[in-house]
């Protein structure tokens, strides 16, 4: 780096400074330092605004960090734990893969390519997805508002502990938290119109009340042509994980029945 980029970048960083200093006031923590270092001036400022619009009234540390998203801790005006999700901006390496589960979803039509505008699209295509779930009584995070990059939803654990994923978890009874997983597919599909598209060990979390879905930004409705296909790769995926424990449904069994209940039903679009 020259001395000149040296210099620009020292003035870049007093100016990100000074603008978040300006915003927080008396709202400044450790955390919201931490996150001056990480994340781009245009995602400061949103998290800045939900701060003093009091949408948030204190951000927390990190519980889940990846390389699409980081999920922070919060608490609400109400004094209520909130997920605060913050896709980064600055991740175009999955560019590619997003676009796979945004062309072809009747519910978007001209799509900007730019990372910035997909990025943003993909946060309020997770926000539209978990309230269509939410609406369904499919068990996910509420979700409750979203603005650019950065979706608050409800905070899935206690005092800032998230509730553990499926493939951190010893279950107490595998064939009933099985079905409930395969109720909660097939509910998804028959009463939302989404397929997961990544479902996982990974991104079903394990609450008292039974799975919670998460992650479902990828999620797509059931007309996008790929659907089918997701469909089966969601629940061979749980099988994968459930074999020789549970008695298991076949996939292209449960798909064939859960089309057959969104034929009888004959809803529209979402």
């Amino acid at each position: 780096m020259s001395r000149w980029e040296k210099a620009e970048h020292k003035l870049s960083l007093r100016e990100r400074r000074y603008i978040t200093d300006q915003l927080t006031k008396e709202k400044r923590s450790e955390e919201l330092e931490t996150m001056e270092e990480v994340f781009d001036k245009s995602t400061l400022m949103i998290v800045y605004r939900l701060l003093n619009s009091g949408a948030l009234a204190r951000i927390h540390g990190v519980v889940r960090a990846g390389k699409e998203s980081r999920i922070y801790w919060a608490k609400g005006p109400d004094r209520k734990d909130v997920a605060v999700k913050i896709f980064l901006t600055s991740s175009a390496e999955f560019r590619k893969g997003m676009l796979t589960y945004i062309e072809g979803d009747p519910r978007f039509g001209r799509i900007r390519r730019d990372t910035r505008s997909l990025i943003y699209l993909w946060a309020r295509k997770e926000y539209k997805n978990l309230s269509l779930c939410w609406k369904a009584k499919i068990k996910v995070p509420r979700p409750i508002l979203v603005e650019g990059n950065v979706l608050l939803m409800q905070f899935i654990g206690r005092d800032g502990e998230p509730a553990p994923l499926l493939k951190e978890t010893l279950l107490k009874d595998y064939q009933r938290f099985y079905g409930r997983l395969i109720d909660a597919i097939s509910k998804l599909y028959t009463e939302a119109n989404l397929v997961h598209g990544d479902l996982s060990e990974y991104n079903v979390m394990v609450s008292r009340k039974g799975p919670v879905l998460i992650d479902l930004s990828q999620a797509v409705h059931i007309e996008h042509p790929q659907a089918s296909e997701f469909f089966l790769r969601d629940v061979t995926n749980v099988n994968r994980y459930f074999n020789r424990i549970v008695r298991l449904v076949p996939p292209e069994e449960l798909l064939e029945k859960v089309k057959g209940e969104v034929g009888r039903n004959k809803p529209g679009r979402s």
